[in-house]
């Protein structure tokens, strides 16, 4: 177990990494809006490049921050269920979860993206909007979300059975999944 163990902490840094970088897109997609906002205003030039470019860069936060978003426990659940579980179950129901929504939905995009960019990428395909981008690293963003959520999907998995197991302690266990933290000892 302690081989996973290693192997989630290497793809919890990863994600953490390349989440906290693609967070940084955000400011690069504001900053091009208002650029581009402005000189269509003031000089009445504009450009689908960079049009294209904030679209881009949203969907790169996106994908590159779908992973972290996941390993921060930060994802859009129902706690309908869960929040009435002992933390046992909540944890059992998130391996549940994982392996039997999770797991499939994003291997059926992978599978289907895989194409999808590979296709994009070898025919060199560009926008139909004149001075568009070429569209394949936007295909790819899609793919590579996907690699990167599996891979956190796994460590979620290695960690929530070392939790069930007692092998690690939970870091997330006072606020996850919307229970409420408990309440401090009175002295």
């Amino acid at each position: 177990m302690s081989g996973l163990l290693a192997l989630s902490r290497a793809i919890d840094a990863m994600n953490t990494w390349i989440g906290r970088a693609a967070a940084w897109l955000v400011l690069a997609a504001v900053v091009i809006s208002a650029g581009n906002a402005i000189s269509r205003k003031l000089f009445s030039v504009s450009s689908n490049a960079w049009l294209e470019l904030q679209w881009y860069l949203f969907g790169a936060v996106f994908m590159l921050g779908a992973a972290w978003t996941l390993k921060l426990n930060e994802h859009v659940r129902i706690d309908i269920l869960s929040s009435r579980l002992p933390k046992r179950g909540r944890d059992r129901l998130d391996i549940v979860g994982h392996l039997i929504f999770l797991l499939p939905f994003v291997l059926l995009h992978i599978h289907s993206s895989g194409p999808f960019f590979w296709n994009s990428y070898r025919s060199g395909e560009v926008s139909t909007n004149a001075g568009g981008l070429i569209i394949w690293p936007a295909k790819g963003m899609v793919l590579l979300g996907f690699l990167l959520l599996l891979a956190q999907a796994i460590s979620e998995l290695i960690k929530r059975i070392a939790i069930l197991r007692g092998i690690i302690p939970d870091e997330a266990a006072p606020s996850a999944h919307g229970a409420p933290a408990p309440a401090a000892p009175k002295p």
